[in-house]
C-alpha cells in the first residue's frame, strides 16, 4: 500500500509559478512511476505529465509541454510539477498517481494509488 500526500496548491495569476508537490510513504518509492492529472469543474481527468520509476523518462500533455516540469527525487520519496507561465485554463484541482507498472502513463487506469488532490486556481 502507498500513501500520497499532496502537498496545498494555491492561487497565482496568469503567467505566474506554482510547484507542486506529492509524497509518498513508501520507501520503495524508486519503483513507482508518477503521473499527474487533473480536473476542472464540469470536466473529466485529465493527463498532465508523467515520470518513469528512475526519472530517465518524462512525458507531457501537449498544452502543457513547455510550461510544466515533472521530476522525481526517490531520496526524499517525492515527485514535483513545476509548472510555469501558468494560465487560467489551467485551473484544476491536481492529483498525483503512482503505478508499478511501465507504459501508458497518460492513463489514469494504470495507476493503483492517488493523492488526495489539491487545488490550483490561476486568476486573469
Amino acid at each position: 500500500q502507498v500513501q500520497l500526500v499532496e502537498a496545498a496548491g494555491g492561487s497565482v495569476q496568469a503567467g505566474g509559478s506554482l510547484r507542486l508537490s506529492c509524497t509518498a510513504s513508501r520507501r520503495t518509492f524508486s519503483s513507482y512511476a508518477m503521473g499527474w492529472f487533473r480536473q476542472a469543474p464540469g470536466k473529466e481527468r485529465e493527463f498532465v505529465a508523467a515520470i518513469s520509476r528512475l526519472g530517465l523518462s518524462t512525458y507531457y500533455t501537449d498544452s502543457v509541454k513547455g510550461r510544466f516540469t515533472i521530476s522525481k527525487d526517490n531520496a526524499k520519496n517525492t515527485v514535483y510539477l513545476q509548472m510555469n507561465n501558468l494560465k487560467p485554463e489551467d485551473t484544476a484541482v491536481y492529483y498525483c498517481a503512482a503505478t508499478p507498472r511501465s507504459g501508458a502513463y497518460n492513463t489514469g487506469d494504470k495507476y493503483d494509488y492517488w493523492g488526495q488532490g489539491t487545488q490550483v486556481t490561476v486568476t486573469s
